[in-house]
């Protein structure tokens, strides 16, 4: 029977268990978005995850929507991220890196020369940016032009190249939790009238061409993408979001890619009431690995791999304060609580001091 400690191929690289080490921004990079010796201890630290998945790194300037959150976009950057996977190869792990761009959910003073966040449509979303000032209200970002894409294409090939260079194993392209291609994708966010709006085929059309120039500069075994259907964090939403994703998987489905990463149901916002979704039915549709994330305990988890409903399972804030979550597994030990005051600091404090 399938299991947490059964092994898996997942494209190009053979997992000792099927526990992922999920995505996570926890704002304690170095200056101008470069990784230092702390970030590498946190990662080597967790190395007993059958894969590592990087916190979210931003593709390029324009891409930064967060203070302290790293960057994949010039040499000081890959250098830093070569320290990391080092020191995470060294200890036998597997490590993606997660590419970003977080469109709208800026702030005129995370941008180059104080420019506007841009997105598909001019239009502002509720909340706050986490800025080096605090916490200052979001902006109406500026649309982007229709020529302008391709560039933004081309900075995510370009960082796909330079995360291979810096000694990732492969790369998870973010499209999940209203960040630019999630805003490409929905219907609340992307009024546009052109190629790139309007019917699901033009929505799709960012997210697939993104998808087909990281492939061509990785290798579609190497490439993983993260979507979330019911998630409403960063004031997205879409009308028929069951018809949405069923038309994003039979889209990703030619390609070939290493996963799909699920997040099933809310993040951020648990009370909140999400539209109806069928997991199964995506699960079903996706010809490769599906893995699946959101609230999984190691029971729930055991029993959606039994059950085939995925092939992996990825954890977030278990690993925060369990580095050696697979072995607290596997020994039946009870898990240490994280410290939530401590998510967003910028010391080793919740970071690398947890046993």
């Amino acid at each position: 029977m399938t299991g947490l400690f059964t092994p898996i191929k997942l494209g190009s690289c053979d997992l000792p268990n099927r526990i992922v080490m999920a995505p996570m921004t926890r704002c304690r990079i170095g200056a101008d978005g470069v990784p230092v010796e702390l970030n590498a201890t946190y990662y080597a630290q967790r190395t007993t995850a059958g894969l590592i998945i990087s916190e979210a790194c931003a593709i390029s300037a324009q891409g930064v929507g967060y203070a302290n959150t790293p960057g994949i976009y010039n040499e000081a950057q890959v250098e830093g991220w070569r320290n990391v996977t080092h020191r995470v190869h060294n200890k036998g792990g597997v490590i993606f890196l997660q590419l970003w761009h977080v469109g709208r959910i800026s702030h005129p003073s995370l941008q180059p020369d104080g420019n506007l966040p841009v997105a598909p449509s001019a239009i502002r979303p509720t909340g706050e940016a986490f800025t080096y000032d605090g916490l200052l209200p979001f902006v109406t970002p500026r649309a982007l032009e229709a020529e302008e894409i391709a560039g933004i294409v081309a900075d995510y090939r370009n960082a796909a190249k330079r995360a291979l260079d810096a000694g990732f194993d492969g790369v998870e392209i973010h499209a999940a939790n209203g960040y630019l291609i999630d805003q490409f994708l929905r219907s609340s966010t992307n009024h546009r009238e052109d190629a790139y709006g309007g019917s699901i085929e033009n929505r799709l059309r960012f997210l697939s061409e993104v998808v087909s120039t990281v492939c061509e500069a990785c290798g579609p075994t190497r490439v993983g993408v993260r979507l979330s259907p019911q998630n409403s964090f960063n004031d997205i939403s879409d009308d028929d979001p069951q018809t949405l994703f069923d038309r994003i998987i039979d889209c990703l489905n030619p390609f070939g890619l290493a996963y799909v990463h699920i997040v099933e149901g809310v993040i951020h916002s648990p009370d909140k009431i999400a539209p109806p979704f069928n997991y199964g039915k995506l699960r079903v549709r996706y010809q490769g690995r599906y893995m699946a994330n959101n609230g999984y305990d190691k029971k729930r988890a055991e029993a959606a791999l039994a059950s085939g409903a995925a092939d992996l399972i990825s954890f977030g804030r278990p690993f925060i304060a369990n580095p050696d979550l697979p072995d607290r597994f596997a020994g039946g030990v009870a898990l240490a609580e994280a410290d939530q005051s401590t998510f967003y600091t910028g010391d080793e404090n919740g970071y690398t001091n947890y046993p």
